[in-house]
């Protein structure tokens, strides 16, 4: 499934029952809720350039690589500027749940079949990397 197939609507009760009693929950239905039609139109474009980045660095790098780290950092970067407060915990469960939850993994995988996993590892390594630059 890709972004523009992806209609929130359908997921709506069962990610209100997941996440709903999180502040991430919260606060990315406050500001979701400000959205205008161009803002979402927005959301999409980068949301694909972020996806098209991740899966150029999945052909040719290691998920450890400068290239896979910076793609997945502005993976994390999307989040927090249009949904939630993505923190590089946040997005390591995140990404942990992209390999582990059927409806995500198929998402990115439509993409590049083993790109879910590829964004973890890369996630992970982002991480690990701020952490020893701190």
């Amino acid at each position: 499934m890709c972004f523009s197939e992806f209609r929130p609507e359908d997921y709506a009760k069962e990610t209100e029952q997941r996440w709903g009693d999180t502040e991430a929950y919260r606060q990315s239905q406050r500001r979701v809720a400000t959205y205008k039609k161009d803002d979402l139109q927005r959301i999409k474009a980068e949301e694909e350039q972020v996806r098209t980045n991740l899966a150029a660095a999945f052909a040719a790098d290691s998920a450890d690589s400068e290239e896979a780290m910076a793609a997945a950092e502005a993976h994390r970067r999307h989040i927090s500027r249009w949904f939630y407060d993505c923190n590089y915990d946040i997005h390591r469960g995140l990404t942990d749940m992209y390999v582990n939850d059927e409806q995500f993994r198929a998402h990115y995988d439509a993409t590049a079949s083993g790109l879910a996993r590829f964004i973890r590892e890369a996630a992970h390594a982002n991480a690990r990397r701020a952490e020893t630059d701190r």
